[in-house]
């Protein structure tokens, strides 16, 4: 089970809305600074991943892949953003808290 996959079961009743929608509504109301940190730390995290594919695969076909497994796996996907928002959302709510 994935770490927010409770808060899922009814999403539009947990904290009001869906994960997307709250963490924007959280990032509407967080720092331009914060937010361009929190970016950052994306991308890098990205570019890690990339690197490290990269390594072990071809990346000449990488986005056909991706966008071919997103298309197969839509549900797994789905769930898997849903976190990433939930996780991405905490981290902006701990930065203002700071």
């Amino acid at each position: 089970m994935n770490r927010y996959e409770a808060l899922f079961e009814d999403e539009e009743d947990v904290l009001s809305g869906t994960p997307i929608s709250k963490y924007w509504g959280i990032a509407s109301k967080t720092s331009q600074d914060s937010l361009e940190e929190e970016f950052d730390a994306i991308v890098e995290r990205i570019a890690a991943m990339e690197a490290i594919l990269e390594e072990r695969h071809d990346l000449e076909d990488f986005d056909a892949s991706l966008k071919n497994y997103c298309f197969i796996n839509r549900e797994k996907i789905d769930n898997l953003k849903k976190s990433v928002y939930m996780e991405l959302a905490g981290k902006l709510i701990y930065r203002a808290m700071d």
